[in-house]
């Protein structure tokens, strides 16, 4: 096997464990509620990540990168993004459901996010005339499409569940093709900490506004603390920090697409969970969208060249164990 054909199939398998890690993100929500009401579960993950993040910033030595951001207005609005981003998905995922919402993140991420990256960064253009990327594409997208509009739970939205919808996908794309390019120049571990962290604090400010309010911090049994804890360094610590290092191997458009495994996870795990048998066009949708991610691993798809190990004092980050 060749270096770069091993290089891609190292991004497809963090990717598909990171999309696995979010499709868990709304099994643990709606475990836990209504026991922890929305802002509980809008600040302790966010807590229990930046944590994680924190974490491995000390101990990869890489706090002069973190106190960098401190300097950076676009670190900040990457912040008010993340907080944005994590407001609008649980607040869908009550008012639409969890099938909704992932047919939300995945136009984010499978459609806009490569469309975001081709136009607005100029990258990777050539994909925009390769059939069997674009043959991926589209197999993927209709895979997990079908997928969740086979399980029969997406319905017409209400007026407040439509107006979240329209921050969704474009959120989603925007705060993650930010936060790749940042670790360009600094390690991931800083970049994600800072953003992870003060969204935390951040969400502090907005608890009031939130079901359940300051009050709803109160974790009221070990064991949902402990799942709280368990979501906070699934979904915010080890799933994007194995999907930012599947971008350093592959660029930002693989990974994205092979988010389209997020409701083919979601539809699994609510088979295996909740004990509910998946109609068969649902089925349907999952080889489909496995094809697609096959094609879409199709053709070049460079790393990300990374220059803060030449072009900062900031040492290079230990991979996320």
């Amino acid at each position: 096997m060749d270096a770069d054909l091993r290089r891609r199939l190292l991004a497809v398998g963090l990717s598909l464990i990171s999309a696995f890690l979010w499709a868990a993100y709304y099994a643990f929500v709606l475990g836990l509620s209504p026991g922890i009401p929305p802002s509980g579960l809008l600040f302790w993950p966010f807590a229990f990540g930046g944590l994680g993040y924190l974490t491995w910033v000390i101990a990869g030595k890489h706090g002069a990168a973190f106190r960098q951001l401190f300097r950076s207005p676009s670190a900040w609005a990457r912040v008010a993004l993340l907080l944005t981003m994590q407001l609008a998905v649980l607040a869908e995922t009550f008012l639409a459901g969890p099938v909704d919402t992932s047919l939300l993140s995945l136009l984010g991420d499978v459609v806009i996010t490569p469309f975001l990256v081709m136009v607005a960064l100029n990258e990777g253009r050539h994909r925009a005339r390769d059939p069997w990327f674009l043959g991926g594409v589209v197999a993927a997208t209709l895979g997990a499409t079908l997928t969740i509009v086979a399980s029969g739970t997406v319905r017409p939205l209400t007026d407040a569940a439509a107006a979240v919808a329209v921050l969704v996908p474009f959120v989603v794309a925007v705060y993650f093709l930010s936060a790749a390019q940042e670790n360009r120049r600094l390690p991931t571990s800083a970049v994600v900490a800072h953003a992870t962290v003060f969204a935390a604090l951040a969400a502090l400010l907005v608890l009031p506004f939130v079901p359940g309010g300051l009050p709803g911090l109160g974790i009221p049994s070990v064991t949902a603390g402990l799942l709280l804890a368990a979501l906070g360094l699934t979904s915010f610590f080890v799933a994007p920090a194995l999907y930012f290092r599947a971008i350093e191997e592959a660029g930002i458009v693989l990974p994205a697409v092979l988010m389209a495994t997020i409701p083919v996870f979601t539809l699994l795990l609510s088979a295996a969970l909740f004990r509910e048998v998946p109609p068969l066009l649902a089925l349907v949708g999952i080889p489909l969208a496995v094809v697609g991610a096959i094609l879409a691993l199709q053709g070049a798809h460079p790393a990300w060249t990374r220059t803060y190990g030449t072009a900062t004092a900031v040492e290079p980050p230990a991979g996320p164990a």
